[in-house]
């Protein structure tokens, strides 16, 4: 189960990297990764997907235990549709928090005289104390009904510790009296039970509801990686490594499947082709997946294994900040800087940068890119993507160890291009740039207002 403070078996996401991966918010405003993910049948099991989508595993123990959570669930998935409802959990929250007369006393004479008290003359909040009191007895029985299921027996990975708990819960003294079949009562009783569920056995109520989120959150992450047909990725221990093969971006109806083979022998993959060929959907596919993997549910691939890392960043979207007085290329610079802080500190990392200094002059961004690359070659326990047009950077950097070049390219002819969106060995030689021009009649169009 997750922690709300994130700790050293989380995989840490800095807000750039969780803006160009869209897990929760989109510039285009369309769907989110936390949109696509989110089946949670209640708000309790949103919240808990919200918080573990902000703070994925880098254990392998923890992400195999969430995986093996998962197959759990989708093997007997009929069982989980037992689950305490999205009414049931949202009325006993509210009936926990809402603000009610309530009878304190333990002492038997002065609780009847309270609770005659409240009774006769508070019947609107007495009505209310029944509603909740009900409900909750539901919630409490259905869930021993949940547990009870001979498929639920042997639990595994998360799960064991999440019914673990909740039989403990279930089976204190306060909970073990809620009647099984009738709900209602003498208002004595009603309100011996209302004492018990708001004062004695709350922090027990509560718990159990949470509990309840993590099981809907994991359902939900269940549910997606079956209906989507995602595959489920090897979790490997040692040196830093990601294999795929039919790799796409969740968001993209068929899409060009791609592999990936980044290992530390090859520590960096240099990407180059023309725009539109497909270089930035690869770079944000592998990311993407990448993060999910790390999630412990699985992947839109046909085949995915990894060494978990520690830090991931992305740097595909960055824009100048006109209120500090930031540019273009300081904030270019100040995110390499952060990728280069974390490799100082020790940790695993893994960056993808696309495209990266289009806020200097042409020599510049040469010579940045030139250092930056022949730098990251040299980072043990980490992997690097990195995009650029400039192609000359591949005669600088031919002769370097630990870099793979890979590229797109558009298929040229007498009609529009047209691309293919397949990944190639080498370096893309094509210069597209004045094709586009004239294809979209930019020049006609300049040409023909000077008449």
């Amino acid at each position: 189960m997750k922690s709300d403070t994130p700790g050293p078996d989380v995989l840490h996401l800095d807000g750039p990297t969780l803006k160009d991966l869209e897990i929760f918010e989109s510039d285009s405003g369309s769907h989110t990764l936390f949109d696509l993910c989110n089946q949670s049948r209640t708000e309790g099991g949103s919240r808990v997907l919200r918080q573990r989508m902000s703070a994925p595993w880098s254990n392998p123990d923890r992400i195999r235990e969430t995986q093996d959570s998962l197959n759990f669930i989708l093997k007997h998935r009929t069982a989980f549709t037992r689950l305490p409802s999205a009414y049931a959990t949202g009325r006993v929250e509210h009936y926990e928090q809402d603000i009610l007369p309530i009878v304190t006393h333990k002492n038997s004479v002065e609780f009847a005289l309270n609770a005659f008290s409240l009774w006769a003359n508070h019947d609107t909040h007495y009505r209310s104390i029944v509603r909740g009191v009900q409900i909750t007895c539901r919630l409490v029985q259905g869930l021993r009904e949940f547990m009870a299921q001979a498929e639920l027996q042997s639990p595994a990975g998360e799960l064991i510790q999440i019914f673990q708990e909740i039989h403990t819960l279930l089976d204190r003294p306060g909970l073990a009296m809620v009647p099984t079949r009738e709900y209602g009562g003498w208002a004595f009783k009603i309100l011996r039970l209302d004492q018990d569920f708001r004062i004695h056995e709350k922090s027990s109520i509560l718990r159990l509801l949470a509990l309840i989120f993590e099981i809907d959150a994991l359902v939900a992450m269940a549910d997606v990686t079956r209906d989507n047909d995602y595959v489920m990725p090897d979790v490997l221990e040692g040196p830093p490594r990601v294999i795929a093969e039919g790799l796409v971006h969740p968001f993209l109806q068929q899409a060009v499947a791609n592999p990936v083979n980044i290992h530390q022998d090859q520590r960096v993959l240099f990407l180059t082709g023309p725009n539109m060929a497909g270089k930035t959907t690869y770079l944000r596919a592998f990311a993407t997946s990448f993060y999910l993997a790390h999630l412990g549910m699985g992947v839109p691939a046909t085949q995915f294994s990894f060494v978990p890392a520690e830090r991931l960043f992305s740097s595909i979207s960055l824009s100048d900040d006109l209120s500090s007085g930031i540019s273009y290329f300081r904030a270019e610079a100040l995110r390499v800087k952060a990728i280069a802080t974390a490799i100082s500190e020790g940790h695993r990392v893994v960056a993808i940068m696309d495209e990266p200094f289009k806020g200097t002059n042409v020599k510049d961004a040469f010579d940045a890119s030139r250092a930056i690359l022949k730098r990251f070659s040299t980072k043990e326990d980490c992997l690097f993507m990195f995009s650029s047009h400039l192609i000359e950077l591949s005669e600088d950097i031919s002769d370097a160890e630990k870099i793979d070049c890979r590229y797109f390219e558009a298929e040229e002819g007498k009609g529009k291009l047209r691309f293919d969106y397949l990944l190639r060995p080498g370096v893309s030689s094509q210069r597209l740039g004045m094709r586009v021009l004239t294809e979209e009649g930019v020049f006609e169009l300049l040409d023909g207002s000077s008449e």
